[in-house]
């Protein structure tokens, strides 16, 4: 279906707001018996039709933070080059693609996070930070390293914390067990290993290179 024909056919259905709608048509399909049903239906717009185009919709959302990771390492780049720099590889899909970072040229390589951080618990991004800072600062390569964030404030505000390495590391077996046969049991919270590699990795806030994602509220959700 055409974009503009989806978000014209549920708007169709939602209107200027979809709990109002919902609570309306709650009330309107109280009481009717199947002879009055499909009329029902009918005059609230709960067709077929509308079905496809919701379903349509959350495909091409499904592909949103995609979309948004792609653009902002592309909108970065002109800000990131350096005079003599030239891009060996850029990663623009959902994870690595069989690469090892999301950027890469002949002086630096680099992850983007266009995370918006809301101050809580977070465990999942913060746990996405973690393994990014990680595979980073112990990359085999001369190269600079950088991670380019969303605002430095809370990433540091994690690496520096005390929460425990056991738990940032527990839903990513690969990532684990890297750090398990390099380092055991000799880290036991993220702020002991932090402090120790902070320097092997240039933490970059990109807000002012990407506003939009601040603007609009967009961002990556992990």
């Amino acid at each position: 279906m055409d974009l503009a024909l989806v978000l014209s056919a549920l708007q169709k259905f939602s209107g200027p707001d979809l709990t109002a709608t919902l609570t309306r048509v709650e009330a309107d399909i109280r009481g009717v018996d199947l002879g009055k049903c499909k009329s029902v239906l009918a005059k609230n717009g709960a067709e077929r039709e509308t079905l496809a185009a919701a379903a349509t919709l959350k495909r091409v959302a499904s592909q949103v933070n995609v979309a948004i990771h792609a653009l902002g390492v592309l909108l970065c780049l002109p800000r990131i080059l350096e005079p003599g720099e030239v891009i060996e590889y850029v990663s623009l899909g959902a994870g690595n693609t069989g690469r090892d970072f999301d950027l890469e040229t002949n002086l630096r390589v680099a992850e983007f996070k266009f995370i918006r951080w809301r101050g809580g618990p977070e465990s999942i991004r913060q746990n996405s930070i973690f393994k990014d800072f990680f595979l980073l600062a112990e990359s085999d390569t001369a190269k600079r390293k950088y991670l380019y964030v969303l605002g430095t404030e809370f990433p540091l505000k994690f690496l520096n914390a005390r929460r425990a390495l056991s738990s940032v590391l527990s839903k990513d077996e690969r990532v684990r067990t890297i750090f398990r046969a390099k380092f055991g049991e000799e880290y036991g919270v993220v702020r002991d290993y932090y402090l120790e590699h902070n320097s092997k990795v240039t933490i970059a806030d990109v807000s002012d290179w990407v506003p939009e994602l601040l603007a609009q509220g967009l961002e990556e959700t992990a």
